[in-house]
């Protein structure tokens, strides 16, 4: 039986979602693309799971589509839905996604490090797109990558297919850390820590408000954002967070108490 091609494990709060096709440099095929939104998917699903965080098995985090594949004709529409559907899914669940970009990131790499809500690189990661170069366009970034580094960046990166190195993707906005390779486990606890400090209700919809931002007139949303505050208010979180004040400590939302 051969492995999946994705990798998915949940434990302690955090879903980890690891690309494995490292012989390859976790290219990406048809069943990588279906195995990754099922991965994104059972993420979204699990109560217990408040963050969820992106890797690559082996060298690579990802070195885009696998061009073997797609020479011989067996990239189809397929690919392109179940790639859509992931990357949709994890933007759009109310959980803080993080990609951890390590060696070749490029190409779908790092289309989907830009569906994630933040983005750790190590110091020997490799990142730019290449699709138009392919005579593709990269359908995972060109509706995304533009709110986070604006369009001039965007159409660089996008029709010029440059590599760009971490430091000057921090500088750009595109990624948000960058530490070296021995640094990568103790950055994701950190995060992960910060993340369980974090209410899960305030937090999916802050990223869902963040989004319609970029869609609609911020004042067209002034009673959804109400509507928002109320659920919050009303979460066992404002009691945890509340409850912390009173005690002078600093609240925790993970684990929940067994009756939230």
């Amino acid at each position: 039986m051969s492995e999946p091609s994705v990798m998915y494990e949940a434990s302690g709060g955090v879903a980890t979602i690891t690309l494995n096709r490292p012989r390859v440099l976790n290219a990406l095929n048809l069943a990588l693309s279906a195995e990754l939104a099922q991965a994104a998917e059972a993420a979204a699903r699990d109560a217990g799971v408040w963050v969820v965080v992106v890797r690559g098995a082996g060298r690579a985090f990802c070195s885009g589509m696998d061009r073997t594949v797609l020479s011989a004709g067996d990239i189809g529409e397929a690919f392109f839905r179940n790639w859509i559907r992931a990357l949709n899914c994890l933007e759009d669940m109310d959980k803080l996604v993080l990609g951890v970009l390590h060696g070749y990131s490029i190409g779908g790499g790092l289309q989907l490090a830009v569906a994630c809500d933040v983005r750790l690189a190590t110091t020997d990661a490799v990142l730019g797109l290449g699709a138009t170069r392919h005579g593709l366009i990269p359908d995972g970034s060109i509706l995304r990558l533009a709110r986070l580094v604006g369009i001039g960046r965007a159409k660089e990166l996008t029709l010029l297919n440059d590599h760009v190195t971490p430091e000057a993707a921090r500088a750009m906005g595109l990624v948000n850390w960058v530490v070296t390779p021995s640094e990568i486990d103790g950055a994701i606890a950190g995060i992960v820590d910060k993340a369980f400090h974090s209410s899960r209700t305030a937090t999916g919809h802050a990223k869902r408000l963040l989004h319609e931002s970029f869609h609609r007139d911020p004042r067209d949303l002034i009673e959804e954002m109400v509507r928002a505050q109320n659920e919050c208010m009303t979460s066992w979180e404002m009691d945890e967070a509340n409850r912390a004040w009173d005690e002078r400590r600093d609240a925790r939302f993970y684990p929940p108490p067994a009756h939230s």
